[in-house]
């Protein structure tokens, strides 16, 4: 089976909870456990952390390079722009997005994407298409070079360029595929947005980590059913709320 390149991207910058990418679960920053993460699945080939220009992101690249990780820097707020560069420089051909703030992420749900993305030979492939049914923070994309190249040619609305897929997914001429969960668990949120989320994640990783230990949907689920009231913390955060935050805005200046 053929392999693809997971582009993650990390920045200091969140409006509603700086540094979160390098905030501390079990010892390590979410920032490490994303990465490990990905590493782990079988049909991941290279790993590269997209961050930006920014000086303030400098302490992402100094802990991804210490890690022996590829980083490329590029624009701050055109993550589209950002990933066709990191792309482009590192002659990637089928890539994987994943964001930094999914540090509960199933190396065997990024395996089954991408099998699925290669087995239909799709434009694009997630888990992520509506209706959804995995939980929020099992997060996974897959697309094509060329898919990219014509996003990044043609898109233009804030939302399209600041959260890098939208306008393939929401242009019929692209060849998409879904993957699904077998049970709806799409209330589930396991995203690092907000304090809330940290103080959930945080009771998860101590709960289950322990050293290279990568825990799995599974477990998170058997863990959560026996603590309802860590479950019950975050429980009110709305869904993709970045996304539709951009959506309001679009017709601004990237």
């Amino acid at each position: 089976m053929k392999k693809a390149s997971v582009i993650i991207q990390a920045r200091m910058g969140s409006s509603r909870l700086p540094n979160k990418v390098l905030m501390p679960l079990a010892g390590k920053p979410v920032l490490e456990h994303v990465i490990r993460r990905c590493q782990q699945a079988r049909l991941v080939g290279r790993v590269i952390v997209a961050t930006t220009v920014e000086a303030k992101d400098l302490p992402v690249v100094n802990f991804v390079s210490g890690l022996g990780v590829s980083v490329f820097c590029g624009a701050v707020n055109d993550v589209l722009d950002r990933y066709y560069q990191a792309a482009r420089l590192f002659d990637l051909q089928h890539i994987v997005r994943i964001t930094a703030d999914c540090p509960m992420l199933d190396p065997e749900v990024i395996d089954r994407v991408i099998v699925a993305y290669f087995q239909e030979k799709a434009d694009y492939t997630s888990n992520t298409l509506e209706p959804a049914t995995y939980p929020d923070g099992e997060d996974v994309e897959v697309f094509s070079f060329e898919a990219l190249s014509r996003a990044w040619t043609e898109a233009v609305l804030l939302s399209e360029r600041e959260h890098v897929t939208p306008y393939i997914r929401k242009n019929d001429s692209f060849s998409k595929t879904r993957v699904f969960h077998e049970k709806d668990i799409s209330h589930l949120r396991w995203t690092l947005d907000e304090t809330r989320d940290y103080e959930k994640l945080s009771a998860i990783f101590d709960g289950l980590y322990v050293e290279d230990n990568f825990f799995h949907m599974k477990d998170a689920l058997r863990f959560l059913a026996a603590h309802a009231d860590i479950d019950a913390v975050n429980a009110a955060i709305g869904r993709n709320e970045g996304y539709q935050k951009s959506l309001a805005n679009d017709g601004k200046a990237v």
